[in-house]
């Protein structure tokens, strides 16, 4: 992904374009080649992965915070 930023030719100012799916493959199987890898579904796997990770940081976060809350109501 990185290197597709610093190619520049298919990132925008706030997103990349539609084709870079297709270059990211392109790259992996140069990178690794008969690894058969698939840009997409590796990649919806990683972000459900990272935000099941920060809704579990978020909610222990957000408890804590509750917590504090609570406890300064009550004077403890």
């Amino acid at each position: 992904m990185v290197e597709l930023c610093n190619i520049g030719s298919y990132n925008t100012d706030t997103r990349f374009k539609t084709d870079y799916l297709n270059e990211l493959e392109r790259m992996l199987e140069n990178f690794l080649p008969h690894a058969m890898l698939k840009a997409k579904p590796n990649l919806e796997l990683r972000i459900r992965t990272l935000k099941k990770d920060w809704t579990i940081i978020y909610d222990m976060l957000r408890e804590k915070t509750i917590a504090a809350l609570v406890r300064a109501s009550i004077g403890r």
